[in-house]
């Protein structure tokens, strides 16, 4: 081609060099011509010897997945370049299969001399960085990208229980009786049926209303010297919890563990189809995380609590290890966390007597959101049904010696107290619900950048323990104060998700660090931070309660707040940052044998690894820019 150097002019990232730089490159390059269609490169296996510029025809690439179909096609044709990120941050292996069209004409540019440009001009080499670490951000591409080595003992049996849906499982059949029959018929069917758990049905309208268990006729019929004559819907326990077949087999079992429910309802197109067994999921995962977590719940005593929770980093890496998705080890380390607390609590019910009012015990903050990590602290608060002015001194003295117990107790196991008192055992954080009603009003209408810093942790509240129609009651009320004007307080709140800016300097895009003992470091915690305060204030502007991250930034996306390219870097930059935080710290407890941190030095991360750190601090930019604009500029 006597024209090269004219068309390599219009090839991106060599228009960025220096014109006498360019004409040298034209003396590298070495034409070559494909007369028919070939099977070029194959992923992950073969390694390029060039950078290939495509001068005519196209390049064919994709990924073949597990069962060798094409996935996440793309045409390279002329004036693209393959190979650069390849060479650079995938050890010189093709990042994906590419097959050449017939006709194809190819500069190459050797792969020594492609290094050396890389070397000698910063925008040039950026340019093959951060289109990696854009195309990293992609939930899809970063799963065939990703390099997995799982470890020979793991908490996994197959890593079909993290992909495998409930649709794929053979469910119970629904045994059902209807609560005007007598409890011995209902027993009698159990036993023909061979099931442990029967469902009651509304004698007018069919619908399940409640179920009936084998411990259900031990303890409320047998126990009780109940007469079993009577109706069945007499001892039918509630709630009901059900869960769509469309869901995989983790979120069920986490489920029945969330809500201490032995049956789950499977739910398809709105009607019930089967049911669950928790002891039957449980012994075919042998030893699963959630066999684990079963271990938790069986716990006796303090002691072997906190036994347990000296296990959870050991899990937690496994997991990672294995390339379970960091969400995922989030709702695991959550899930144990409950299930130590709920059993604390039950302790401390047992030795101080029954609580003298209805009450919820919620979990704030990281805990709130379901997104804990080994770095973690108590967050957690009381609320109390309002009681006649007599009782109200007896019944506050008795939820904050509760309080007080609770929390002396996680603290022995390893869930340590909170540094900045957001705690039930802080009188500050245990009051009657009309109380909390005025605390969020007050909030929330006489808004100021210091109220909104200190109590933001209070919008991310979930029920753990107690009677849950006082946490909807809270719910609801905060909704119809959500639907008043509140530009003052999402402006506030807004400034809030602007105070962590993402630690990337201006010059070159390097990442900014600070001093901490002999490293260089920076607070993977801080920035992660913008990435939940600006979906907090999205979502609370738009009266949408969920608290984790991952389900405020779905709802988001299904009200047309967020484009879907949006919610997914979001959600890719997020756990990503949070996989990494998991895996640093778990190497600390591990590796260090020292207590977890947030910090981590860029410089013991792989070129691939700060690439893509650079890109997701970039996306976190580009949104805190639309929050000034949606929010600070509006008051």
């Amino acid at each position: 081609m006597d024209n090269r150097l004219d068309f390599l002019r219009t090839v991106a990232p060599f228009d960025l060099l220096p014109e006498d730089v360019l004409q040298g490159v034209v003396g590298l390059l070495q034409e070559v011509h494909h007369g028919r269609e070939v099977l070029l490169y194959q992923q992950d296996t073969s390694k390029l010897r060039s950078l290939d510029i495509v001068a005519a025809g196209s390049y064919e690439t994709f990924f073949f997945d597990s069962e060798q179909h094409k996935r996440l096609p793309e045409v390279y044709g002329p004036g693209t370049c393959y190979g650069g990120m390849s060479i650079l941050l995938n050890k010189k292996r093709s990042l994906r299969t590419v097959i050449v069209r017939a006709g194809t004409r190819v500069l190459q540019l050797p792969r020594r001399d492609f290094r050396a440009l890389c070397q000698a001009y910063e925008p040039f080499f950026h340019y093959f960085t951060a289109r990696y670490g854009e195309r990293m951000l992609d939930e899809e591409y970063a799963h065939f990208v990703k390099p997995i080595s799982p470890p020979e003992q793991n908490f996994l049996v197959a890593d079909q229980l993290f992909s495998r849906r409930i649709l794929t499982l053979e469910v119970r059949a629904l045994v059902t009786c209807s609560g005007e029959e007598p409890i011995y018929e209902a027993a009698r069917r159990m036993a023909e049926a061979k099931v442990s758990c029967l469902f009651v049905t509304d004698a007018a309208t069919g619908a399940i209303v409640g179920y009936c268990t084998d411990i259900t006729l031990r303890d409320s019929v047998i126990a009780q010297r109940l007469d079993a004559a009577r109706p069945v819907a007499d001892v039918a326990a509630t709630p009901l919890v059900s869960i769509s077949d469309e869901a995989y087999v983790h979120e069920a079992i986490l489920l029945m563990f969330q809500t201490k429910t032995r049956y789950l309802l499977v739910e398809r197109g709105g009607q019930y189809v089967g049911f669950l067994s928790r002891n039957k999921l449980l012994s075919d995962l042998a030893q699963s995380p959630f066999m684990f977590i079963q271990a938790v719940k069986q716990a006796q005593s303090s002691k072997e609590l906190k036994r347990r929770w000296e296990m959870v980093p050991d899990i937690v890496n496994q997991l990672l290890s294995r390339g379970v998705k960091a969400d995922i080890v989030n709702q695991v380390i959550s899930t144990v966390a409950d299930t130590m607390a709920l059993k604390v609590i039950e302790n401390v019910l047992a030795e101080l007597g029954p609580a003298p009012a209805r009450f919820v015990f919620m979990v704030l903050g990281s805990e709130g959101r379901k997104e804990q990590t080994l770095l973690t602290d108590q967050d957690n608060a009381i609320i109390y049904e309002d009681k006649a002015n007599e009782q109200r001194e007896l019944v506050r003295a008795y939820f904050l010696r509760f309080a007080t117990a609770v929390s002396d107790q996680l603290d022995h196991i390893g869930l340590h107290f909170c540094t900045g008192g957001f705690m039930a055992k802080n009188p500050k954080w245990t009051h009657s619900l009309s109380y909390w009603k005025s605390y969020y009003r007050q909030w929330m209408s006489e808004s100021n950048p210091e109220t909104v810093m200190q109590f933001a942790t209070f919008f991310d509240c979930r029920y753990l323990y107690g009677e849950k129609s006082l946490m909807d009651e809270l719910q609801t009320f905060l909704h119809g104060e959500l639907a008043q004007p509140l530009d003052r307080f999402l402006f506030y709140m807004a400034k809030n998700a602007l105070q962590y800016e993402p630690p990337l300097t201006s010059i070159l895009r390097n990442i900014r660090t600070f001093t901490q003992g002999d490293h260089q470091v920076f607070d993977l915690k801080k920035a992660m931070t913008p990435i939940v305060d600006l979906v907090r204030v999205y979502a609370l502007q738009h009266q949408l309660l969920p608290t984790n991250t991952g389900e405020r930034l779905a709802q988001l996306g299904a009200h047309g707040v967020f484009k879907e390219k949006e919610c997914q870097e979001l959600l890719q930059a997020y756990y990503y940052l949070m996989g990494m935080r998991l895996q640093q710290q778990a190497r600390q407890i591990i590796n260090d044998r020292t207590a977890p941190t947030n910090y981590l030095d860029p410089t013991t991360l792989t070129q691939v690894e700060q690439v893509t750190l650079k890109e997701i601090f970039k996306v976190i930019g580009d949104f805190q820019l639309k929050i000034k604009v949606n929010f600070t500029k509006s008051l």
